[in-house]
């Protein structure tokens, strides 16, 4: 089942200030965040996850899991 399933307003406000928070550049990390949403948006073109959510609220938060929880990308 997928995590990112009902995600609410709030938790993605949070999450992206927590990713600016952790970040030292706030430019670069929006930017990586759009380039992700991105490729995703043109990679997973013939997947369909979860059209609920979009490509850049799904790079949000799972940038902010890698950074936070390093052990889900398998170090």
């Amino acid at each position: 089942m997928n995590k990112y399933k009902k995600i609410e307003s709030s938790q993605v406000t949070y999450k992206t200030e927590k990713l600016l928070e952790i970040s030292q550049n706030r430019y670069i990390m929006t930017v990586q965040v759009a380039d992700r949403a991105k490729r995703r948006k043109y990679e997973d073109i013939d997947i369909v996850e979860d059209p609920l959510i979009k490509p850049i609220i799904r790079a949000i938060l799972e940038m902010v899991d890698e950074i936070i929880q390093p052990e889900i990308v398998g170090c």
